[in-house]
């Protein structure tokens, strides 16, 4: 093949490649980066949404520190993340495996069981884990009766409210990352297995040092995916709370909702927005870099 047409060929498949990525670009582009320093130009302003905007420079930045209910969101926020992602991971793997292990007519009901909270739009699900939690007639209560426990608050209670979002929550994602674990279990080479056999690692230690070990990439996506999705929780607790009893569910982006559109402070809504960006991409970073140590 002469030259010419290798440069040719290699700038095909450039133009080919690009073109395959370019939708997804112009998607980043226009939903993410651009709201993002929309965002930040919004932040440096006094708006209502309603009025021309007005200049107000770093203002809106330096109210923000001395707001003690927008930190005390964070905090709210950390609590949910810290309690929902490694729960979120641990259920999703045991369940993998479970399932993994599971043989005939059963995987498939297993795993429709596992997916169905998931298939149906976020607000229903949570409708529906609202009136398992219900105090008077919730299922939960029913089931803790025969255990000889007394009715629980749950979702009316400052001190079990967030537990039971976590919960909900929980039911309704572990579906999904079961199935992109499964995923991810089912491309493991079953040579591995036969070899570790022959050797005697069976069950745990098979799973010890061939499974986990293979799904460092896997998990790595998905505990960065849940933290930054448990840094922006707000359908299923505007749906069960709406950030009470107390303020005891009322995290950093509903903070930002009932700033933005309830108190029309535009300006300074997209200032916690933009905080809160920063959070969760230095966290994201941090988190990225320790989990490569893992490899």
């Amino acid at each position: 093949m002469t030259p010419k047409r290798i440069s040719d060929r290699t700038r095909n498949e450039w133009v080919t490649a690009y073109a395959f990525l370019l939708p997804n670009t112009l998607g980043l582009l226009t939903f993410v980066f651009i709201p993002i320093v929309y965002a930040f130009y919004v932040s440096l302003h006094d708006w209502n949404a309603l009025s021309p905007k007005v200049f107000s420079g770093f203002a809106n930045y330096k109210a923000l520190l001395q707001d003690d209910l927008w930190w005390n969101s964070v905090l709210k926020t950390l609590l949910f993340s810290v309690i929902y992602v490694p729960s979120l991971y641990m259920l999703s793997l045991i369940s993998a495996v479970l399932l993994n292990a599971l043989k005939g007519r059963i995987v498939g009901p297993v795993r429709t069981m596992f997916l169905m909270p998931f298939a149906i739009t976020s607000i229903i699900s949570a409708i529906i884990g609202m009136y398992m939690l219900d105090p008077r007639n919730g299922v939960i209560n029913h089931l803790l009766g025969f255990l000889g426990i007394g009715p629980q608050q749950f979702l009316g209670s400052t001190s079990q409210a967030m537990l039971s979002i976590v919960g909900v929550i929980l039911w309704i994602n572990v579906g999904y990352n079961m199935i992109i674990f499964l995923s991810a279990m089912k491309e493991i080479p079953r040579d591995y297995y036969e070899a570790a056999q022959i050797d005697g690692a069976t069950g745990w230690k098979a799973f010890r040092w061939i499974t986990f070990p293979l799904l460092t990439e896997t998990s790595t996506f998905i505990l960065i995916v849940t933290m930054i999705g448990s840094f922006q929780a707000f359908d299923q607790i505007v749906v069960m709370t709406k950030g009470g009893p107390a303020n005891a569910t009322e995290v950093s982006v509903l903070y930002i909702f009932k700033q933005g559109f309830e108190l029309l402070n535009m300006g300074y809504a997209s200032a916690l927005a933009f905080v809160l960006f920063l959070i969760i991409f230095c966290l994201s970073i941090i988190q990225l870099k320790l989990l490569s140590l893992r490899k």
